[in-house]
């Protein structure tokens, strides 16, 4: 069978967005890391709490994936030490609302 079978000739191809969205969901922690937001995880520490055993870097590079994409923004907050937060933009909200609804009736 060639690339596309006759039956979907007419098929629109997958938008690379879409493509972009969906690599940076299926990377592990992801979903967990808007869950534990979308519950009131803020701070780093927080979110180490929410999701044992991932590990610091892993956790960072989530985060700061995350920001990319616009699903969290990070604000830095003055105190002693300084720290930033992190909350889900509209667009996080969103994408959280979906993810929720994927523990619906389990």
């Amino acid at each position: 069978m060639g690339p596309m079978s006759p039956r979907c000739r007419s098929c629109d191809p997958v938008p690379s967005q879409l493509r972009a969205v969906a690599d940076l969901l299926e990377r592990r922690w992801t979903l967990g890391t808007i869950y534990a937001c979308s519950s009131g995880a803020a701070r780093f520490n927080e979110f180490r709490q929410s999701l044992p055993g991932v590990s610091p870097t892993t956790l960072s590079e989530r985060l700061e994936q995350l920001e990319a994409a616009g699903i969290v923004e990070r604000q830095l907050v003055s105190g002693r030490p300084p720290h930033a937060e992190y909350r889900l933009t509209a667009k996080g909200k969103r994408v959280a609302t979906a993810v929720a609804g994927l523990l619906e009736g389990s």
